[in-house]
């Protein structure tokens, strides 16, 4: 019997996928997957193995049974060399930056570019300071060690660093985590312009409600080792689950739906300034 053809629109195919530490079950048969040019939440409260399953996604862990695709890669089945130039393709913003304090920002960004090409110094460093910059860093912050960047930039360092391959795939760990509200939503503008510029594929985890609300094109809830629920955010505003309804029933929550609620109106009055009167 001849198999169904694979959805060409899949960069991450999750299927019957089950991790276990000891007697703890962390994912019992998940199924996910995410599409190409979306920005794709992860979600969950402590322990939901959200951050297990990205680790899973980019090589750092293998999952016990079931299997993990990646742009078209099956991660079990994969040598060292095809490991390596899947590596090649994506990149990853760690929670905390993963900067290497000894080195200078523009030494950490341009650090995959010397270890995966064969680029002079030279180029190196002149496309190092170009992803700085399109991370919205000036460039005498390439000049600075990681110590003392802020937090603000300290997250857009790290994602400069992460696009220095031009991956195809992005992995954002908790992108706007301990930042200040403004911050926060620069962190949010540039990750919806790098979609938008380069059609990345896009896959975070996050407990910010605001930027799930402007940024997530479908966000699935991990709990009890299962995907609870999965959709845009609109759609799991109307789910009755209780593991979802955490999400949106406590104070954040409604705060975070009103707000997206004014910008919803605000938007639609613009739209409707601009519109031309009709001839009487």
């Amino acid at each position: 019997m001849q198999s169904a053809a694979r959805d060409e629109r899949s960069v991450i195919e999750i299927q019957q996928v089950s991790t276990r530490f000891g007697d703890h079950v962390v994912h019992d048969a998940i199924d996910l997957e995410v599409r190409r040019a979306e920005i794709f939440a992860l979600v969950g409260g402590s322990g939901s193995g959200k951050s297990t399953l990205l680790r899973e996604m980019i090589l750092l862990q293998r999952p016990d049974s079931g299997s993990i695709r990646v742009l078209g890669v099956d991660l079990q089945a994969a040598g060292d060399d095809e490991a390596l130039a899947l590596r090649r393709r994506w990149g990853v913003m760690f929670q905390k930056g993963g900067l290497f304090g000894a080195l200078t920002v523009i030494e950490n960004v341009g650090l995959a570019l010397r270890e995966h090409t064969e680029l002079d110094e030279g180029l190196i460093d002149e496309i190092a300071a170009s992803k700085l910059a399109l991370a919205g860093l000036a460039p005498e912050v390439g000049a600075q060690y990681p110590s003392e960047l802020s937090g603000g930039m300290m997250k857009r360092a790290s994602l400069a660093r992460a696009l220095a391959l031009d991956p195809e795939l992005l992995f954002l760990d908790e992108p706007t985590a301990g930042l200040d509200p403004d911050s926060a939503g620069g962190v949010d503008a540039l990750v919806r312009k790098l979609r938008d510029l380069f059609g990345l594929t896009i896959v975070m985890i996050t407990h910010d409600l605001d930027l799930l609300w402007q940024l997530a094109d479908r966000v699935a809830v991990l709990a009890g080792g299962k995907v609870q629920g999965i959709g845009s955010m609109s759609e799991l505003a109307r789910m009755d689950h209780p593991a979802i309804r955490q999400f949106f029933d406590g104070p954040r929550g409604r705060a975070a739906q009103e707000q997206e609620k004014h910008g919803a109106n605000a938007q639609n009055e613009t739209n409707s300034e601009k519109r031309p009167s009709k001839p009487k």
